[in-house]
C-alpha cells in the first residue's frame, strides 16, 4: 500500500478532535467582546466627560486619536505574545494568561467610564490581552491536527473564520443600541462578560488540548541571519549595508527624542519603522555575506521575507483607510439623516450610525464565496488570471474609491444638505470588497512565498502593517493641527474632514500605483510543502 493510499484510508475514519469546539466557542465570544467595545469606542469618547477638558471642536479628533492609538497597541502586542509562547510558556498558558488580562481591561472600561486614567488603563490592558493572543489562537487550532485528520483542518478554519465574522456582525449591530439605551457601564460591561465566558470555555478544554512545547532559540532565525549579514566583513570591501542600518538606528534615536512633541506612541512607532526599513534595506545589500555561516535555505528565506516586507509596507495605506471606518466614518454617519421613511430601511433595528459597521462582516461572509465561485472563475474565462498581487493592488485602489465617495458625501453634509445614512452603504461595500482582496489574499501570498521556517516572522510583520496604518492616521491628524496646514486646507474651500477624506483616497491611489509597479518585477516563489 502506498503512503498516499494509507493516509487516505486513515483519513476516511478520522474524527474531528474533541477539543476543537472549545477553541471555536472561545473565538466567537472573544470576537464579540473585542468588536463590541471597539465599535462603540469613538462614539462614546466623542460625547463623554472623559474628553470634557477639551474644547468641543477638538473632542472628535481626540476620540479618533485615542482609537487609533489603541489599534496600534492591538497589532503591536502580537510580537510579545508570539515571543513568550514560542520561547517560554507555550500557546495554551500564554493565551489563558493574556485572556485574564483582557478580562481585567474590560472591567476597567465598565467601572471607570468617567475616570480618564482608569478608562485608558482598560484600553491598554485590552490591547495587551487581545494583541497577546492574536497570533496564537489560529496556530493553536492547527496544533490539534495530525496526519490522520489534517484533511478536516480546512473545515475547522472555515468555521473559525465564519465565527469571527458572526461575532463581529452581532457586536457591531447590537452594542451601539446598548450604549444609547443602557449607558456605557452596561455597554462596556457586556463585552467583558463575553470575554470572561470565552476564557472559561477555553479553560474547560485544558485536559484535551495538544500542547506543542516551546522551541529553543534558532541559530538560523531571521534576526540571527540578518545580524550576521550586517556585521560580516569582506577584505577589500566596505560595509554599505551596515551604514544604511546605522542610519536607520540614528533616525530611530531622533524619533525617540521627539517624544515630548509627538507623544510616546507615535515616536516609538516611527523609531520601529526606521529600524525595520533601514535595517531590512541594509541587510538585503549584504545578505550573501551570511552564506557559509548559515544554511543557504535560511539566507534565501531571509531574502524572501525582505521582499514580502515591501509588499506589506505598500498595504499600510490601505489599513489607514480601513480602520477609520470605526472612527471617521462613524462620526460622519452621526451627521447624516436616518432614513426611517424609506420602506426598505430596518428602522426597528438600525437606529444608530455606528451600526453601519455591521455591514463589513456581513459583506465579508457574502463576498468571499462570491469571489471564489463567481468572480474569479469569470475572470479566468475572460483570460485574466486574478493573481494574489493583482487582487491586493486592486483592493488598495478600491479602498481609495470608497474614500472618494465618502468625501463627496462629506461635501454635501458640509453644504447643509440632508444626506441619508443609507448612502454610506456604498463606501462600506467598496471598502469591504477591498478588504477581501487585500487581507484574505495577503496571508495566502505570504505563506506561498516564505519558507516554512520564516512563516512565524511573516505573521508578526503582517500585524505590524495595521500598526503602521494607524500611525499614518495619527501623524496626519497631528499635521492638521499646524496653523500653516490648517490655513492651506482653508484655502481649498473644503472642510478639514472632507480634505482629509480626499487626502487619504489619494494616499491609497499612490500606494496602489506603487504596488502595481513593484508587483511587475516581483519574483514569485512556490514554497508550499510537498505532499
Amino acid at each position: 500500500m502506498t503512503i498516499s493510499a494509507s493516509a487516505a484510508q486513515a483519513g476516511t475514519g478520522a474524527k474531528l478532535p474533541r477539543q476543537i469546539p472549545y477553541i471555536i466557542g472561545n473565538e466567537g465570544c472573544e470576537r464579540f467582546s473585542f468588536y463590541g467595545m471597539r465599535n462603540i469606542l469613538v462614539q462614546f469618547l466623542a460625547s463623554s466627560a472623559l474628553l470634557g477638558y477639551l474644547p468641543e471642536a477638538e473632542r472628535q479628533s481626540m476620540a479618533v486619536e485615542v482609537f487609533h492609538t489603541f489599534v496600534i497597541g492591538v497589532y503591536f502586542f502580537p510580537l510579545l505574545g508570539g515571543w513568550l509562547s514560542d520561547r517560554f510558556f507555550g500557546k495554551y498558558k500564554t493565551v489563558l494568561w493574556f485572556s485574564l488580562i483582557y478580562c481585567a481591561g474590560h472591567a476597567c472600561l465598565a467601572l471607570f467610564e468617567n475616570h480618564r486614567t482608569g478608562f485608558y488603563t482598560g484600553l491598554f490592558l485590552i490591547a495587551l490581552g487581545s494583541g497577546g493572543i492574536k497570533p496564537l489562537v489560529v496556530s493553536f487550532v492547527g496544533d490539534q491536527f495530525d496526519q490522520s485528520n489534517k484533511h478536516l483542518a480546512k473545515k475547522v478554519f472555515d468555521a473559525f473564520y465564519w465565527i469571527i465574522n458572526f461575532g463581529s456582525f452581532f457586536a457591531s449591530l447590537l452594542m451601539p443600541i446598548f450604549l444609547r439605551e443602557l449607558g456605557p457601564a452596561v455597554a462596556f460591561g457586556i463585552p467583558g462578560v463575553l470575554m470572561f465566558i470565552a476564557t472559561f470555555i477555553f479553560w474547560l478544554g485544558r485536559r484535551q488540548y495538544v500542547n506543542v512545547p516551546p522551541t529553543q532559540a534558532d541559530p538560523h532565525s531571521f534576526l540571527h541571519v540578518s545580524r550576521t549579514a550586517l556585521m560580516a566583513r569582506v577584505p577589500g570591501q566596505g560595509r554599505p549595508g551596515f551604514v544604511v542600518a546605522a542610519i536607520g538606528g540614528l533616525l530611530a534615536i531622533v524619533s525617540l527624542l521627539l517624544i515630548p512633541q509627538l507623544g510616546f506612541v507615535k515616536a516609538a512607532c516611527l523609531a520601529l519603522g526606521f529600524v525595520i526599513a533601514f535595517g531590512g534595506w541594509g541587510t538585503s545589500m549584504q545578505l550573501d555575506r551570511a552564506r557559509g555561516m548559515h544554511p543557504d535555505a535560511a539566507v534565501d528565506g531571509v531574502r524572501a521575507v525582505l521582499r514580502i516586507l515591501i509588499v506589506f509596507a505598500l498595504t499600510t495605506p490601505f489599513w489607514s483607510l480601513f480602520d477609520q471606518k470605526a472612527s471617521t466614518w462613524v462620526l460622519q454617519g452621526n451627521a447624516m439623516a436616518m432614513p426611517h421613511d424609506a420602506w426598505w430601511w430596518p428602522s426597528w433595528l438600525v437606529k444608530d450610525a455606528a451600526q453601519m459597521q455591521a455591514l463589513n462582516p456581513l459583506l465579508v461572509m457574502i463576498l468571499i464565496p462570491f469571489n471564489n465561485l463567481v468572480l474569479y472563475p469569470a475572470m479566468r474565462r475572460m483570460g485574466v488570471e486574478p493573481t494574489a498581487l493583482r487582487r491586493m493592488g486592486t483592493g488598495i485602489a478600491f479602498s481609495g474609491v470608497a474614500w472618494v465617495i465618502a468625501g463627496l458625501l462629506q461635501l454635501y453634509i458640509d453644504g447643509g444638505d440632508p444626506v441619508s445614512l443609507a448612502w454610506q452603504i456604498l463606501p462600506y461595500a467598496l471598502l469591504t470588497f477591498g478588504e477581501v482582496l487585500v487581507s484574505a489574499t495577503a496571508l495566502e501570498f505570504a505563506y506561498s512565498q516564505a519558507p516554512h521556517a520564516m512563516k512565524g516572522v511573516i505573521m508578526a510583520f503582517w500585524y505590524l502593517a495595521s500598526t503602521f496604518g494607524s500611525l499614518w492616521v495619527l501623524l496626519t491628524n497631528a499635521g492638521v493641527r499646524n496653523e500653516a496646514v490648517t490655513s492651506h486646507i482653508g484655502a481649498t474651500g473644503l472642510s478639514q474632514t472632507a480634505f482629509l477624506m480626499f487626502f487619504f483616497a489619494g494616499f491609497a491611489f499612490v500606494a496602489a500605483a506603487a504596488f502595481a509597479l513593484y508587483a511587475r518585477r516581483y519574483p514569485m516563489q512556490d514554497n508550499y510543502r510537498t505532499a
